[in-house]
């Protein structure tokens, strides 16, 4: 049966896709960045309260992911906190300025992330060359790779994904960016074997007292009174989705 990943920006969305049937969550902070390193109380609380496996995200900052060497250092240091708070696996990626997959620094990644699993995230979407990646990549002993094909969404590039699944190399290619129940069907039928959604939601702040025509963003038009959070209905439809076509 294909395992649901889903992304969760909070301790309490992730007990939420917890309860409506997520296998695994992919932990993060900042939805407008498409995810950032979550800050140790955030991983020490679903540490504490979340027991089906959590991988976090080790990503400094938001853009490319060509880093700086005191970047590489933090994310190293973000890696082996990780570790020794117990969470089976991790999130993480790293390119070099040609765009192909930077050996070296993924080396040291896992090197101290022994003993988990890494998924190497949609960084691979940016890279030159997805076939060499895929095997490079195996090489190491990356556990999967997140993917959406090279293109905008993953229902676009299924047919790089079901390429690479059939390749050597990583053992899991797992598809992700606009995976939802709408189009769930595509990849259970296409042999996917893990599938990673947001299965999101905006929901309004319960402020009531609202300071008008004032951001904290460095987008003037982003609204500072809704939060992001996971739809349990939706998770719930998605891991229904999938048991009910293990069963033909």
């Amino acid at each position: 049966m294909a395992l649901l990943e889903i992304c969760c920006y909070s301790q309490a969305s992730a007990e939420i896709a917890q309860l409506n049937g997520a296998d695994r969550i992919e932990l993060c902070a900042a939805p407008k960045e498409g995810g950032l390193t979550p800050s140790y109380g955030v991983l020490r609380l679903v540490r504490e309260t979340v027991t089906i496996p959590v991988h976090p995200i080790v990503r400094p900052r938001g853009g490319d992911f060509c880093y700086t060497d005191d970047e590489f250092s933090a994310m190293l240091d973000d890696v082996r906190l990780i570790k020794t708070l117990g969470f089976p696996g991790l999130v993480i990626g790293v390119l070099d300025e040609e765009g192909n997959v930077d050996i070296p620094r993924m080396g040291q990644i896992m090197h101290a992330a022994q003993g988990m699993a890494v998924t190497f995230h949609r960084a691979f979407d940016m890279c030159r060359n997805p076939h060499e990646a895929v095997d490079r990549l195996g090489d190491l002993g990356v556990s999967r790779v997140l993917t959406s094909g090279q293109k905008a969404s993953a229902e676009k590039g299924l047919s790089l994904i079901t390429e690479l699944k059939h390749r050597s190399g990583v053992p899991i290619i797992m598809a992700g960016a606009g995976v939802r129940a709408s189009n769930l069907h595509m990849f259970l039928d296409a042999g996917v074997e893990e599938v990673h959604s947001s299965a999101g939601m905006w929901i309004p702040s319960p402020m009531r007292y609202r300071q008008q025509g004032l951001s904290m963003s460095s987008d003037a038009q982003s609204d500072e009174y809704l939060r992001y959070c996971v739809d349990g209905e939706i998770v719930a439809e998605m891991k229904a989705m999938i048991t009910r076509h293990r069963a033909f």
